[in-house]
């Protein structure tokens, strides 16, 4: 679930956006009425949104901006005006006078959109270290040297006693080394 943020310089405004956006349910773990408040919340957090109006007592939401966690992204709640003339990319409007409706759909866009990017981090393959290639290399090399396997077939059969007995790829390279070297 995502995580939101609320920042209003006014405590009651800032409730108020928590208790309706908790209400359908979304997840609010802060609120807050500084800038700072906010970026101290967001450094603890995965990723999220912030929630905000456009004007804070030790910042405006631009700077906010640009000071945020690359995993966050920023949902302004401001007039037409205000908009037309701060307006920056990367910063999602809802124009004032608010509308629940807009506010929710809007929402729910953008925590799908994160959603969809954490999904992606998560299946994305991990770069193994030059040490642990080296690892997997010597070992494919003694099984090819030894039992006259070509490279595919040592890899192969690296894969399948790793997942025959449940440890990683480069821990079951470390054990046929260990095994083949005496």
């Amino acid at each position: 679930m995502t995580n939101i943020i609320v920042l209003f310089p006014k405590i009651e405004d800032a409730k108020n956006v928590r208790n309706l956006l908790v209400r359908h349910g979304f997840q609010v773990p802060a609120v807050c009425t500084t800038g700072a408040q906010a970026l101290a919340s967001a450094n603890g957090l995965g990723d999220g949104i912030v929630v905000c109006g456009y004007k804070y007592p030790d910042m405006m939401f631009s700077e906010l901006q640009a000071l945020l966690p690359s995993h966050f992204e920023m949902l302004l709640l401001a007039s037409q005006r205000v908009w037309g003339e701060y307006g920056r990319d990367g910063v999602v409007c809802v124009s004032m006078p608010l509308k629940v409706h807009e506010l929710v759909s809007t929402l729910e866009m953008m925590a799908a959109g994160i959603e969809r990017r954490r999904k992606r981090r998560r299946t994305k393959p991990r770069e193994r270290s030059e040490e642990d290639r080296k690892v997997l290399e010597e070992a494919k090399g003694l099984l090819m040297e030894r039992n006259g396997m070509s490279e595919e077939e040592a890899h192969r059969y690296i894969q399948k006693c790793s997942m025959d007995s449940g440890t990683n790829l480069v821990e079951t390279a470390e054990m046929v080394l260990s095994m083949m070297r005496f």
